[in-house]
C-alpha cells in the first residue's frame, strides 16, 4: 500500500510504498527491479535518513513487545519498535531506567541503534550503542544474523550508528541501570557568556550524571547567553515516583507557518531567560519533566506549519571548540535568522561503538530553524564549512540538506561502511549523499 511517512522536520513528508513488518518471523519484500528497502521506526529522524522515496518502507512500529528481563544482568531483550516511553513505563516503577535517552522518548529501540543516539549523560555513559549488546539482524538474502561484540562483531558496529542500511533490527539485547526514583534533583543556573557555560560544564560534568545548556540564538547582541541544568537521579529509600504519561495535547494540522519568526522566537528567548533567576535553583522533578518537556505537546513540530524546519546539529573538537562555537554563533547572527531552540552540550572521552556514529569527543550544538528556503540552507552551507575546517561532523539524523563532499569530510570512514551495507537496504539520505 501507499502511504504519506514523514520525518519530524515536515520537509521531506513523502509518499511511499508501505509494508508493515508484524512479527519477528515475517520475511523481508521480494523485491523488483529498482526498489529498495528502509526500515521506519515512529519518524523522528529529522531529516531524510528515515525516508525511502524511491524503495519500501517497511513499518516496524508493531515489533513492540518487550521479551525477556534479567535483574541479575540488567539486561532487556526488546523488539525493535519498542518505544523508550514503553520501556520507562513498564521498568521505572520496577526501578530501572534506560541509560541513555534522547530529547524524546517516542523513539524506537531500532531508531536509537541505528542513529546511535545520545543524551545529556554523554561525559558518563556515552552513546545509546555502548549499552547494545547483541541484536538479531535480517539481511536482504534472508538470513537472520545474531550479531554483537564477538559474533559477527565488524557487522555489528556498522548497524550502530549505520543509519539502517545495515538490514532490518528485528531485536536487541540492551542494558538498563538501576535507580531509585523516578524523579530527578535537577539544579539550574544562568549563565551569560560561553565562558561561564564551559566553566559549569567542567565543575559539574564528574559530580552530575547529565549536564545540558540552552542557548539563547535568537537575539544577536545576547547570543551566548543561557541557562544550564545538571542533574541526578534522587537517591535514599526507593521511592519509585514519577513514573512517565504518554498524554500530552496534540497541535492541528495545518498550522500558519508566521507563529514562529525571528520576532517571537526573539520574545521566547528572553521570556524564557528571564524566568531563571540568577545563581543555582534546585527543584525536584520527575523524570518526563526533566528530559522530555518537548513531548508534552506530542506533535509540536507542526507549530512551523506546512514548510516545516530544519534541525542543525553539529559536533567540533574540544580543541579550539570554543572558538568554533563563538564562529558558528557569531554566523548565524550575521545571517540574521533567529533559532527558537538551541542546545549545548559536552561529548566526553567514551568512544563510541558505531562504524559511523555521530558522537565523539568535543563539544556539540543544535539550532532549529523554520523552513525559510534559501536563506537557511546557504547559512548551513556556511556552517558546514567552519565544522569541516574544524575537524567536526554534522548528525545524519537531523539533515535534510548535507552535499556529499560535506559528508565524506565529516565520516571519512564511510568506504569502509559500504562493505557492510545491505544491497537491497538504501534511503533517501544515502541516495543524496552517496550521489
Amino acid at each position: 500500500m501507499k502511504s504519506n511517512y514523514s520525518s519530524w522536520g515536515l520537509t521531506g513528508q513523502k509518499s511511499q510504498k508501505v509494508q508493515k513488518i508484524k512479527w519477528r518471523t515475517d520475511k523481508l519484500p521480494e523485491l523488483r527491479a529498482g526498489l529498495s528497502l528502509l526500515a521506519y521506526g515512529n519518524g523522528r529522524s529529522y531529516g531524510d535518513s528515515c525516508l525511502n522515496k524511491e524503495g519500501i518502507t517497511l513499518d516496524t512500529r508493531s515489533l513492540d513487545h518487550l521479551i525477556d528481563f534479567d535483574p541479575k544482568t540488567h539486561i532487556l531483550r526488546c523488539e525493535a519498535g519498542v518505544l523508550i516511553a514503553e520501556i520507562l513505563s513498564n521498568f521505572v516503577p520496577r526501578g530501572w531506567f534506560v541509560p541513555v535517552t534522547p530529547g524524546t522518548k517516542f523513539v524506537t529501540v531500532g531508531g536509537a541503534i541505528a542513529n546511535d543516539v545520545h543524551g545529556k549523560n554523554h561525559h558518563r555513559r556515552g552513546s545509546f550503542g555502548n549499552h547494545v549488546l547483541r541484536l538479531a539482524l535480517r539481511r536482504s538474502n534472508g538470513k537472520t544474523l545474531v550479531c554483537s561484540r564477538t559474533q559477527h562483531a565488524d557487522l555489528f558496529y556498522a548497524t550502530i550508528g549505520g543509519l539502517g542500511l545495515t538490514g532490518l533490527i528485528v531485536w536487541a539485547d540492551i542494558l538498563l541501570m538501576p535507580i531509585d526514583s523516578g524523579d530527578m534533583q535537577v539544579e539550574t543556573c544562568r549563565f551569560e557568556t560561553l565562558e561561564q557555560f564551559f566553566d559549569l560544564s567542567r565543575e559539574s560534568e564528574w559530580k552530575y550524571e547529565y549536564t545540558v545548556a540552552w542557548l539563547d540564538c535568537a537575539t544577536k547582541k545576547q547570543m551566548g547567553r543561557g541557562i544550564f541544568m545538571r542533574a541526578n537521579h534522587c537517591t535514599g529509600p526507593a521511592r519509585l515516583t514519577g513514573k512517565g504519561t504518554d498524554k500530552g495535547t496534540s497541535l492541528p494540522s495545518g498550522l500558519p507557518g508566521f507563529l514562529i519568526n525571528n520576532i517571537t522566537s526573539k520574545a521566547f528567548n528572553a521570556l524564557y531567560y528571564h524566568l531563571h533567576p540568577e545563581g543555582f535553583v534546585e527543584k525536584r522533578q520527575s523524570y518526563d519533566t526533566f528530559f522530555y518537556p518537548l513531548d508534552r505537546i506530542r506533535n509540536w513540530n507542526r507549530l512551523y506549519g506546512r514548510k516545516g524546519f530544519f534541525q542543525y546539529q553539529c559536533v567540533v573538537p574540544m580543541e579550539g571548540g570554543f572558538r568554533n562555537i563563538e564562529t558558528i554563533l557569531d554566523e548565524v547572527a550575521r545571517s540574521g535568522i533567529a533559532s527558537p531552540l538551541a542546545v549545548l552540550k559536552v561529548f566526553g572521552e567514551i568512544a563510541s561503538k558505531g562504524m559511523m556514529s555521530f558522537p565523539r569527543q568535543g563539544i556539540t550544538l543544535a539550532m532549529d530553524f523554520p523552513n525559510a528556503g534559501a536563506s537557511v540552507l546557504n547559512l548551513f552551507n556556511r556552517l558546514d564549512d567552519i565544522v569541516a575546517d574544524a575537524g567536526g561532523a554534522v548528525y545524519p539524523a537531523k539533515d535534510a540538506r548535507m552535499d556529499k563532499e560535506h559528508f565524506r569530510k565529516f565520516f571519512p570512514q564511510v568506504d569502509t561502511f559500504k562493505h557492510y551495507v545491505d544491497p537491497a537496504f538504501s534511503s533517501s539520505f544515502w541516495r543524496r549523499v552517496m550521489g
